[in-house]
């Protein structure tokens, strides 16, 4: 074999060949070492969540507060698990954890030898990072290995899930694999001489779902390989239930207000609350449907077809000029009234 094939950049070469039941790393964590610092960032997590200003919706409406803490939680949970793992990387000492909104350049030659290449043949290529580049790419976290000389591009994603079969994660990877190219270049300049000679990157899933190493997927329960820390996953699952349950107890408080909002007035005879009123309005109502004719008029209709003395009107009947489809349309530009 030759040398570069010990030096692959993904993650899943530098982690030892043994099953996981069997490993051991020399360094190891509990939770009960880092339970005052995990208290202290989901209590931030969860007070940065809680603190959002809503923007009005009325779509949403009374719901508006409780839509507004589902999108801040999707922020504040990757940030929160950023956090936690340079808390946990402590627990090595040859670590060292870059993570303050790093901008690494997207190098014109290196984008272009990501997406031309199979990346086995891009061994040893090492690029220089002040070359004309198009743009960057802030990774979540950069941990260098002192001891091993090598370095990992992390980006942590809370779930996989909303990927799919999209084109966006394989984006992702070319954008991080360019990066890996000026990697080595860029520490040295930017870092106190630190130096590296071998770079993986890996994009860890929260959600933990099935890993691909092969493709720099990792899931977050293997935290412990890409450390070289033991516990370090069990300490991340156990910070994402605390922070599950604090998520959760935010969401019901916010949402039974909500609901209290929309009850029956209690004592009311026949009252119904907000909620019931949409559903009566659509029984029994007369709806405007548009004709696309040049004039821009329109007719009116029922949702549930004319009634029976409209039905037994001269004229009623399926040749109607109300009927639908129209027997005239106008395609074009969006035009007010199509210049009508």
């Amino acid at each position: 074999m030759s040398t570069s094939a010990g030096r692959r950049h993904f993650a899943h070469r530098l982690v030892q060949s043994e099953p996981p039941a069997l490993r051991r790393h020399a360094n190891i964590v509990r939770y009960s070492e880092v339970d005052a610092d995990f208290d202290l960032l989901i209590e931030k997590a969860v007070a940065a969540i809680a603190d959002g200003e809503p923007v009005e919706d009325e779509i949403l409406g009374h719901y508006v507060n409780v839509a507004s803490l589902v999108r801040a939680v999707s922020f504040r949970e990757g940030k929160l698990l950023e956090q936690a793992i340079e808390r946990l990387s402590k627990a090595n000492p040859d670590l060292v954890v870059l993570m303050q909104s790093i901008k690494l350049p997207l190098v014109k030659a290196a984008i272009e030898a990501v997406a031309g290449n199979d990346w086995r043949h891009l061994e040893e290529v090492r690029l220089d990072c002040d070359a004309p580049a198009k743009g960057s790419y802030t990774p979540d976290l950069i941990i260098v290995n002192r001891a091993r000389h090598s370095a990992f591009i992390l980006d942590l994603k809370r779930s996989l899930a909303s990927y799919g079969d999209t084109s966006r994660l394989e984006e992702l990877k070319l954008r991080m694999m360019a990066s890996a190219m000026v990697l080595p270049d860029w520490l040295y300049k930017t870092q106190k001489r630190l130096m590296v000679d071998t770079v993986g990157v890996a994009i860890v899933d929260g959600a933990s779902r099935p890993s691909d190493h092969a493709a720099g997927v990792w899931a977050l329960s293997e935290i412990d390989d890409l450390l070289e820390i033991d516990g370090a996953a069990a300490c991340m699952a156990e910070l994402r239930q605390r922070f599950g349950r604090r998520v959760q107890q935010l969401l019901e408080s916010e949402a039974r207000r909500a609901l209290g909002i929309l009850t029956p007035v209690a004592g009311s005879a026949g009252a119904f609350s907000p909620l019931s009123a949409p559903f009566g309005a659509l029984r029994g109502e007369r709806r405007v449907i548009p004709r696309c004719e040049p004039d821009g008029e329109s007719f009116e209709s029922d949702g549930f077809g004319a009634s029976d003395d409209e039905a037994n009107e001269p004229g009623a009947d399926g040749d109607d000029e109300t009927s639908w489809p129209p027997q005239r349309i106008r395609v074009g530009f969006a035009r007010r009234l199509l210049d009508a």
